[in-house]
């Protein structure tokens, strides 16, 4: 028997779907699985379509069945258990081997595992895959970051697993080290924030515009025809048009209002404080989740904290859904303006050659960000590669006065009658302060001045000066 082409350890379902897929596509794969029982499942599972997949019980046993130069996909829970198979390989491999991780991995572990496999003689790829279990079956967006050469030596195989457009791969090669499952990392928090937009989106539609299930699925539809067309925006359309099989009310409304997190949206979130880069949105939907986890708090607090008054039959007048669409276009632009602006900053600090036109183009299929929206940032970033924020874009700015009066009313409606949307309402701050010349900031840094002596810089001189400060008022005298 013919020696495989690749080995993947991990057999849950990106695993297992990447291997059919992989198979399909002529290439011979070698798994196996840390957990016996997930081999002794996949083999049982395989019987009558296993051509092309040589299952192991053991490491040892998948990298006696490889080609050399040796390459393995490990796709299983980021963090310790990554850092055992990748213990686990090191003495087995040889030089030029290559090691790929393709989970969740946050991009400093892969920085620090490139430099640790690069002085045993190995290559070593950290791979970020978005687009679930349909991803992985039918076509993914990749992005790669580490070893040039071990990209090379898997090109052609990645690019076969890749979603396509117009027949180009949504697999690429974004730069050394981390940057791959940097991209990925923001990609998620994008996710999250687009996420967040969509809820808040159905929560003025159902509970400010008291519009049913059905009304609602229609509006999502409408938007999947025009500028809002997107992987998410489609989704959200079918969610809201389904039944329950049990209950037969609509299904969304029988799901608990506790939103999950694995912690890569977080990442996004910390790398953007790390980096001193504004991504507010990006931040907010990661708190919204935390905030959506505190049900029983939130159940306690509704019975005695006060609301506002509010009327169905004005909030129709003041609002109607082709403005919320025109706010969640706006809306949208300003996170991916947070994304990319995040990329940029970790692309300068620490020296990775990231395309972030070929960013976008990557995303176009196969993500979950996917979305008519990436074909003008490829272009924005093609016409114009240093732009410092794609808010300056010249077809986002032509959005912005079109779409911007329906944008502020949205969220002044929401928030007048008490509704939480801290995704509209941020990315609107975020490009009221972009757009603004003069900001009150100097009077922070006066007061930190003023409690700190930090000093500040001057308007009219160079140079760092302190102020002479009125002084505290003294106590009265009794």
């Amino acid at each position: 028997m013919s020696k495989a082409t690749i080995g993947i350890v991990g057999l849950g379902v990106m695993g297992r779907n990447l291997a059919f897929q992989l198979a399909a596509k002529g290439h011979g794969v070698a798994v196996t699985d840390p957990w016996p029982a997930a081999v002794r499942d996949f083999r049982a599972a395989i019987l009558p379509l296993g051509e092309g997949i040589a299952v192991h019980d053991t490491l040892g046993d998948l990298i006696e069945g490889l080609a050399r130069p040796r390459a393995v996909l490990i796709m299983i829970k980021a963090g310790a258990p990554v850092q055992q198979q990748i213990d686990a390989l090191v003495p087995l491999l040889g030089p030029d081997d290559l090691i790929l991780d393709g989970g969740n991995s946050h991009y400093s572990d892969t920085v620090r595992r490139g430099v640790a496999l690069g002085d045993h003689g190995l290559r070593y790829l950290g791979i970020g895959i978005s687009g679930g279990e349909e991803g992985a079956r039918t076509g993914a967006s990749i992005m790669a970051g580490g070893s040039r050469e071990g990209y090379a030596q898997v090109e052609g195989l990645l690019n076969d697993i890749a979603a396509k457009v117009d027949g180009v791969s949504c697999a690429a090669y974004l730069g050394d080290g981390g940057a791959g499952h940097f991209v990925k990392a923001v990609h998620n928090g994008i996710e999250y924030a687009e996420m967040q937009l969509i809820a808040e989106a159905y929560l003025i539609l159902k509970d400010l515009l008291a519009l049913n299930h059905e009304a609602m699925a229609a509006v999502f539809a409408q938007w999947n025809q025009g500028a809002l067309r997107s992987y998410l925006i489609e989704i959200t359309a079918r969610i809201l048009a389904t039944k329950d099989s049990e209950s037969e009310a609509p299904l969304v409304e029988m799901i608990l209002d506790k939103a999950g997190q694995k912690g890569t949206g977080r990442w996004a979130a910390e790398a953007a404080l790390d980096l001193g880069v504004p991504a507010p949105s990006l931040a907010e939907a990661v708190s919204a989740r935390s905030l959506s986890a505190l049900k029983d708090q939130r159940i306690a607090a509704e019975a005695v904290l006060p609301a506002p008054e509010r009327s169905a039959l004005l909030v129709k007048e003041e609002l109607a859904p082709e403005q919320l669409g025109e706010a969640l276009l706006a809306a949208r632009i300003c996170i991916f303006a947070q994304g990319f602006a995040l990329m940029k900053a970790a692309k300068e600090a620490y020296g990775w050659s990231l395309d972030l036109a070929q960013v976008a183009r990557i995303w176009r299929a196969g993500c979950i960000i996917r979305a008519g929206l990436l074909e003008v940032i490829d272009q924005a970033y093609r016409e114009a590669p240093d732009l410092d924020n794609l808010l300056l874009a010249p077809g986002f700015r032509h959005t912005f006065e079109r779409t911007q009066r329906a944008w502020r009313r949205t969220v002044g409606t929401a928030v007048g009658y008490g509704l939480p949307v801290p995704a509209l309402g941020s990315a609107l701050a975020y490009f009221d302060t972009y757009r603004r010349a003069r900001l009150p900031a100097n009077l922070i840094q006066a007061q930190r001045d003023y409690f700190g002596a930090h000093g500040f810089e001057r308007t009219d001189q160079t140079g760092t000066f302190h102020g002479h400060w009125q002084d505290e008022p003294e106590d009265p005298q009794p």
